[in-house]
């Protein structure tokens, strides 16, 4: 028995397919699939169930996750061990992050570390900050870039990397877009366009218009930044959304609130016991920009 077979049957059972295991490895299917056989030829049994749109594990393969989970997490360890004493950072991170957290630049700041460690390989999940702390919190994630709401799961590490206001961004053409700051009151009649319930900045917004006695009606629901933003382009609503993204249209209208509203801020987590390269990687986030240069927000 191999330590990349038992990494290959973890891959099938992650993803419940041989063609996205195969893709998430970097490797052929047909090879996926002589592996995960060789595997079952060794231990006697079969470890799957086979169908034409995913596969199921048999009572051996559900025995046999947790052995193989503890095994490849152990020689992971090891080499991690290995390498620290060598003085290199090496092998795996996954990290989730929002689609746009602001604060930093996922995107440069990500390539800034891949160039300073080029031994650690890196896997990239975007998602809404709740999923991405219970991802990190069942062991799925090691690093990820969050808003939090609500308090973490136990054995999660949150690190502030810094806050922003949130304002109300709208077109030009509105009455109250020349005007120094707003009060939610005066724009809780208007059309609203929002993420998805469960998103960070719909949350927060959601609470600041229920602290003030007021109710937030979403109108227009989306789940991307730029769909958002073309909706308030047209004029067809207006959104309480991060300065990180008012900066991404500039031709639109970014209005400082005043009323009391909670602040976005943006926290890296982790377990409290992250691997060398999750705390290489937190340790990126968190060092202070250097001389002559700033964090920016991040785009896609």
């Amino acid at each position: 028995m191999e330590l990349r077979q038992l990494e290959h049957f973890l891959a099938v059972v992650g993803e419940r397919n041989f063609t996205h295991a195969a893709e998430l490895l970097q490797i052929s299917q047909s090879g996926l699939s002589a592996s995960v056989k060789a595997l079952e030829g060794e231990l006697g049994t079969a470890l799957f169930i086979r169908t034409t749109r995913r596969v199921e594990l048999t009572a051996a393969g559900v025995a046999l996750v947790p052995e193989a989970a503890r095994t490849v997490a152990a020689a992971t360890a090891a080499r991690a061990a290995v390498d620290a004493v060598a003085g290199l950072v090496a092998g795996p991170v996954a990290i989730g992050s929002e689609a746009c957290p602001g604060v930093i630049h996922l995107a440069r700041d990500l390539a800034a570390f891949r160039r300073a460690h080029p031994a650690i390989s890196m896997r990239l999940l975007i998602d809404g900050s709740a999923t991405l702390l219970d991802l990190v919190g069942r062991g799925d994630l090691d690093v990820a870039c969050v808003v939090p709401t609500i308090p973490p799961p136990p054995g999660i590490r949150l690190r502030t990397l810094g806050s922003e206001d949130l304002v109300v961004l709208s077109h030009p053409d509105r009455a109250y877009a020349s005007v120094a700051s707003v009060a939610l009151e005066e724009v809780a009649a208007e059309t609203f366009a929002d993420f998805l319930p469960g998103a960070s900045s719909r949350t927060l917004t959601r609470r600041a218009f229920a602290a003030a006695g007021l109710d937030y009606r979403v109108e227009l629901e989306v789940n991307d930044v730029h769909t958002l933003l073309d909706l308030i382009g047209e004029d067809l609503a207006i959104a309480v959304v991060p300065t990180s993204i008012a900066r991404k249209r500039p031709d639109l209208v970014a209005t400082p609130i005043s009323t009391p509203v909670p602040d976005w801020t943006v926290c890296v987590a982790t377990r409290d016991d992250p691997s060398p390269a999750a705390a290489a990687l937190v340790d990126h986030f968190t060092a202070p920009p250097a001389a002559g240069t700033q964090n920016q927000s991040f785009s896609m």
